[in-house]
């Protein structure tokens, strides 16, 4: 039987910053937030999917298309398009593939069809690689975060739901941490680990206090 490491300076999952188990301390992102990024890729295709549908002025978050301003209206919105069009979404999951390959030593991806379809072969070629990256990769944090941001900005431009408010939290150091809700864990710059329940056990920050 396995027993977790109480030690703040034992391996720590980089994502959650929870202490690894004595079998998971090979890992640099443990076995449920690796779930998670799992689940954040699974979502992206079909998110992807539907920007186009909201790329008119009036649709998804944009609003009613009713204006008082002379000015016509943008024939898009720039958000939605943003994300869809080359240099989007399936342009930054295909730069960590690159970068994956690179570290592996792998021949580089070959893309076929539409950015739908290379997007989809991205999502695949990352959940394939997925199980490495969380054992072997350091930036798998970084990862996990652009992975969670790319789904949220999908979401937000489709559901109409606005971006999600920081929280400024204060360490006992005195350093102020800005979190969101989807904040999984997060290390302070004095060297404390918070896990999820820790990070939000802590004080609200003054609002006169700058954040770290």
């Amino acid at each position: 039987m396995t027993t977790p490491l109480a030690d703040a300076t034992a391996p720590a999952c980089v994502i959650c910053h929870r202490a690894l188990w004595t079998d998971e301390q090979h890992r640099y992102a443990c076995p449920p937030c690796t779930l998670r990024i799992a689940g954040d890729l699974a979502a992206i295709p079909g998110l992807y999917a539907q920007l186009p549908t909201v790329l008119a002025p009036g649709s998804g978050s944009g609003g009613p298309a009713v204006s008082g301003s002379r000015t016509a209206p943008l024939p898009l919105r720039l958000e939605p398009l943003s994300l869809h069009a080359r240099g989007g979404v399936t342009a930054t999951l295909q730069s960590w593939i690159e970068d994956w390959h690179e570290t592996l030593g792998y021949q580089p991806q070959r893309w076929t069809g539409g950015l739908q379809q290379q997007c989809e072969q991205a999502v695949a070629r990352l959940q394939l690689l997925l199980p490495w990256a969380s054992e072997e990769h350091p930036a798998v944090d970084d990862f996990a975060r652009e992975v969670r941001e790319l789904r949220r900005a999908c979401e937000r431009q489709i559901t109409g739901e606005p971006a999600e408010r920081k929280i400024r939290l204060a360490c006992p150091c005195g350093r102020i941490l800005a979190v969101t809700l989807d904040t999984l864990g997060r290390e302070c710059g004095c060297g404390v680990r918070y896990g999820r329940a820790e990070l939000f056990d802590l004080p609200l920050a003054d609002r006169r206090q700058v954040a770290a």
